[in-house]
């Protein structure tokens, strides 16, 4: 399979990272479809693919005139056999818990024609254990996104069994969704940048759930010292504080346990960041 076979991607959750994925996939000519399990998350990411569309239109990277362009290649769906027919190319962003991405494989690698090259855009998963669930491991590959628009780097991360041809065509691929490939050579968990930056909330949770600062002087500490737009906490809240409970909670060390209950006690009270509006910070 060549990228010119690539016509029709199909993405695997409407939630923070499965919008804008498909919204870049459609502003790079593909024609996309975006499911989910249920239709209640639908206003809110074709709410949130519109306010990125003018926010690019406003900064020059889109004109007006091509975005209800880009939005007709987007069709939003809650039938899975619909939604698998004629894709090309999966990309998955389901909840970070191995046991559902599994439930979700098992079910679209037996619906998706036998051509389908998949890809999973976990965090912090490793594709090597839940491969075997795609029915077609060879054609599995980690291709993970961080932000889309912001931050624009575009992971490959195959695991033993992914076929050469298909890390090609993904670093391939990745420059035509306007991202910066990066090839991790072997399986690691967090690829490269999650790694680094895991360390570093890592290391700013400990601050907190030790009592030596408070979130919002952690995160002084790191803007103002080098000078970045968001501090550590600001960061979680962009990620979804969801999204790192459920990462953190899977982490043996004690550290990890505490700021994992921290975390929690934010998703208890339905504080899950920037999509709602409420986290660590109020938007």
């Amino acid at each position: 399979m060549k990228l010119e076979d690539v016509r029709n991607i199909l993405i695997l959750g409407a939630g923070t990272m499965g919008l804008r994925i498909g919204l870049q996939a459609a502003i790079s000519g593909y024609h996309t479809v975006i499911y989910d399990i249920s239709d209640r998350s639908f206003s809110y990411a074709r709410k949130t693919q519109q306010q990125i569309l003018d926010f690019l239109v406003k900064n020059n990277k889109l004109s007006a005139e091509q975005c209800p362009e880009v939005l007709s290649r987007i069709r939003f769906t809650t039938d899975a056999e619909e939604a698998a027919h004629d894709a090309d190319l999966v990309s998955e962003s389901v909840f970070e818990d191995l046991a559902v991405k599994k439930d979700v494989w098992l079910k679209f690698g037996k619906i998706c024609p036998p051509t389908t090259i998949f890809t999973t855009n976990t965090s912090y998963l490793l594709p090597s254990s839940f491969a075997a669930e795609t029915g077609r491991p060879e054609r599995f590959c980690a291709f993970h996104f961080h932000d889309v628009f912001d931050a624009v780097v575009v992971d490959v991360m195959p695991h033993a069994g992914t076929e050469p041809w298909l890390v090609d065509l993904l670093m391939e691929l990745g420059i035509k969704l306007n991202q910066v490939p990066v090839l991790v050579q072997k399986e690691n968990p967090g690829y490269v940048f999650n790694a680094m930056l895991v360390a570093l909330i890592g290391a700013a949770g400990d601050l907190v759930t030790s009592g030596v600062a408070s979130v919002e002087d952690v995160d002084k500490s790191w803007i103002n010292n080098f000078h970045m737009r968001l501090g550590p906490f600001g960061i979680l809240d962009n990620i979804g504080l969801d999204t790192a409970w459920h990462v953190t909670k899977s982490l043996p060390d004690a550290k990890s346990k505490r700021f994992a209950e921290l975390l929690k006690s934010y998703v208890d009270a339905g504080k899950l960041g920037v999509k709602t509006k409420q986290g660590f910070y109020t938007y």
